[in-house]
């Protein structure tokens, strides 16, 4: 049995760790209240931005867990905390494709939200498109939005994507992630967004920072190797692979970098945490 050693807290994603779609992962409620008896830190930090943190605290809840509101990361608060920090949210405006995740924070930093067709026009100052784009896993996506998306882009609103996975694990199998919207985009436009979400390490340092740990003494838990286990070595921290959701053992083969641990799944966490304490 493997031991975790020096884990003071985690930053764990959700999306083929925690659950495939609406189905909980078996272990769950072990796993965290071995998390609150341990007194270890964590921040449930995923790419998938089309939830709220009230939704995605709702989504635990029915599934028998309680965590707070703080104790959420996602990629559209991430994105929406990263475009705060270089823009001015008071004259900003911003076109999202996405659902609630990824525009309530937009809105709770002030920035204003754009709609369908509002595009910039040469020669009419009245007509005010988007000075951003910020695209999200969307399952309400239409080519209305993908169109605006376009036009803005072609008219020079940056172009930022909250992640980059092409794949989603869920409970019917791996379907299109928001990588997938993200190549129609690029393939209409020629722009190749910034990306905010993992492997990117800017979420790991946002999540850090909210957790007051040291990189030393944090721990990441994912699925993908492309995205959690490469946004942990960028971000200079060790990590857990569970063979739950899209990477596997296969992968890991071929892979220029690799995980510090790999388990088969949240229960293997939950005994390897207790051997430590």
């Amino acid at each position: 049995m493997e031991v975790l050693t020096n884990v003071r807290a985690l930053i764990i994603d959700m999306d083929g760790v925690l659950w495939h779609g609406t189905t909980a992962l078996p272990g769950l409620s072990d796993f965290f209240q071995t998390l609150r008896n341990l007194n270890i830190r964590f921040i449930l930090a995923t790419n998938n931005a089309s939830l709220t943190q009230d939704q995605y605290v709702n989504k635990l809840a029915s599934m028998g867990v309680t965590v707070a509101q703080h104790e959420i990361l996602t990629s559209g608060m991430a994105t929406a905390l990263y475009l705060a920090e270089h823009n001015n949210p008071a004259t900003t405006r911003v076109f999202v494709v996405g659902e609630a995740g990824a525009t309530q924070p937009l809105i709770e930093r002030g920035f204003t939200l754009t709609g369908l067709y509002e595009i910039k026009k040469d020669g009419d100052p009245t007509q005010k498109g988007a000075d951003i784009v910020v695209c999200g896993k969307d399952q309400t996506l239409t080519w209305d939005k993908l169109a605006t998306a376009t036009l803005n882009i072609r008219a020079g609103a940056q172009f930022i994507a909250t992640n980059a996975d092409a794949t989603l694990p869920t409970e019917y199998g791996i379907t299109l992630g928001n990588g997938a919207i993200l190549a129609a985009l690029q393939a209409a436009t020629g722009i190749t967004p910034i990306s905010i979400g993992k492997p990117e390490p800017i979420m790991y340092q946002q999540a850090m920072m909210l957790l007051g740990s040291d990189p030393t003494e944090t721990v990441a838990i994912g699925d993908r190797l492309e995205t959690d286990i490469l946004g942990a070595v960028r971000a200079g921290i060790r990590s857990v692979m569970v063979l739950t959701g899209i990477s596997s053992e296969d992968d890991l083969k071929i892979s220029d970098y690799q995980p510090t641990w790999v388990m088969p799944d949240i229960m293997a966490i939950t005994h390897a945490l207790q051997n430590a304490a």
